[in-house]
């Protein structure tokens, strides 16, 4: 289930949202997780126990270190963070990467005269990525002392399994969220608000990032003879609007939802097109994955604290892992190694600044950081590595004319519309719902809800949506 499915949208959510406060306190988060589990289920099946045995693992394991630590007892706490890590991760690498890793040797053996294995694909669980690691924040967390171990097992499942933000994020820490499960307020200004931002995500995404997916996968769909300097250009500019609206859709309406259950999500863009260096971006887009390598895989390295060396090393390892993480394919694991090495050469060139000095400067400090992200979404989103080097061939103003692009122009006007963005101011995170002056708020609220709303509805009706790009994750 998906929320832009007609199902989710005119049954499901109304449904839960009734009964949820309908209920009195005492029941609403068992509620909530029956609701939760459900949701998962309707689109993964029996894969449904892998996001049961992940909760289970990471409950035992708060458990153990927490005795550990009580008592003093420091190998029994490592041993409950170590079972969390191991058991987790290996599920991931199972599930995610076990396809690529039989190809690569089967690919070896092939050139070397070797039978390939006898292997049966494993299909990739939805979200697998996202609640792995959040999962795993609990473990951490308590064994480092940001949080304390949660006593009731049904508190914890919610938090692990939670459907707002289950299948693509935002990933939400335990120590963010830890007291909000227990206690909470609810009101109908959360509601409204919460509404407003789910009605915003859900136009951005169906509105803007589903007609630039038209055009981008003209593009990328196109034979790599076959294209031309202008429909690459054009093809790359509707991705790079896509995967922007796209993936900050969904957060809003994750963020939105979370608040209309009482739940505050940490924010997971923030105008990342508008950075003025890549260090920048990073701080801008897809936060809470930031966040969660920076706090619980760079500073374990020991960060920027070592020599400049030691550093540039850390942030390789962090983006290789960063890549890998999207996705089980060189594609990925190159964007990984190519956004480390931008940043590496910010460091070692002390361009790291996150300001600018004069409108002129932040102009050009903007257009540069935008072209780079660009060049690392064609790695992003080509099929292989030797589609990705063609698409860059054809980029080049020497590539030829190529074959037009034949899409509808409401896709291109959705592509134009969303350009918008990278002109857009730098301050406001997400829409400024709830947080504007009273007049702006009420006009902001009745153009999302009078205007967008309908129009993104008429858009879920006509079945004309694709699906989220970070679903594959």
């Amino acid at each position: 289930m998906v929320f832009t499915a007609t199902g989710f949208l005119f049954l499901f959510l109304p449904v839960t949202v009734a009964i949820y406060f309908s209920l009195p306190t005492r029941f609403r988060n068992p509620f909530l997780l029956i609701a939760s589990l459900f949701f998962y289920a309707w689109g993964s099946g029996g894969l449904v126990m892998l996001l049961v045995v992940s909760t289970m693992v990471d409950y035992l394991a708060g458990s153990v270190i927490d005795r550990g630590k009580r008592s003093g007892n420091m190998r029994l706490a490592r041993a409950g963070l170590i079972l969390s890590i191991a058991v987790n991760l290996s599920m991931l690498g199972y599930f995610k990467y076990s396809n690529f890793v039989v190809d690569q040797i089967n690919a070896l053996g092939e050139t070397i005269g070797v039978e390939p294995l006898a292997w049966n694909s494993v299909a990739l669980p939805i979200g697998i990525s996202f609640f792995t690691f959040q999962s795993m924040s609990y473990s951490i967390d308590v064994y480092t002392g940001r949080a304390t171990r949660i006593h009731n097992l049904m508190d914890f499942a919610l938090y692990v399994s939670l459907f707002p933000q289950l299948v693509a994020g935002p990933i939400v820490r335990f120590h963010e969220i830890s007291g909000q499960l227990l206690q909470r307020t609810h009101s109908w200004e959360k509601v409204s608000i919460g509404m407003q931002r789910f009605a915003w995500g859900l136009a951005k995404k169906t509105l803007i990032a589903d007609n630039a997916a038209i055009v981008a996968n003209a593009s990328f769909g196109m034979e790599a003879d076959a294209l031309g300097t202008a429909t690459a250009w054009v093809g790359l500019v509707a991705y790079t609007i896509q995967i922007y609206f796209d993936f900050s859709g969904y957060s809003d309406m994750a963020i939105g939802l979370g608040l209309v259950f009482g739940f505050t999500f940490p924010e997971n863009f923030r105008r990342p097109y508008s950075s003025y260096s890549m260090t920048d971006f990073w701080r801008r887009w897809h936060i809470t994955l930031s966040n969660w390598f920076r706090d619980y895989v760079y500073i374990p390295l020991g960060g920027s604290k070592g020599t400049e060396g030691q550093t540039v090393r850390n942030l390789w390892i962090v983006f290789l892992l960063t890549g890998l993480w999207h996705g089980a394919a060189w594609t990925f694991i190159l964007w990984g190694a190519y956004h480390g090495a931008l940043l590496s050469i910010e460091r070692i060139t002390n361009q790291r600044s996150i300001d600018a000095n004069s409108k002129s400067e932040a102009a050009v400090r903007r257009a540069i950081v935008l072209v780079l992200v660009m060049i690392g979404w064609v790695l992003f989103r080509s099929p292989s590595l030797s589609y990705a080097w063609s698409y860059f061939w054809a980029m080049l103003p020497s590539s030829g004319g190529g074959e037009p692009l034949s899409v509808p122009r409401i896709a291109f006007a959705g592509v134009v519309v969303g350009s918008m963005i990278f002109f857009a101011s730098r301050t406001p995170i997400g829409p400024r719902i709830g947080r504007l002056a009273p007049r702006a708020n009420t006009a902001a609220a009745i153009g999302i809800i009078a205007v967008l709303l309908p129009l993104a509805l008429i858009r879920v009706l006509a079945g004309s949506f694709s699906p989220f790009i970070y679903f594959q994750f």
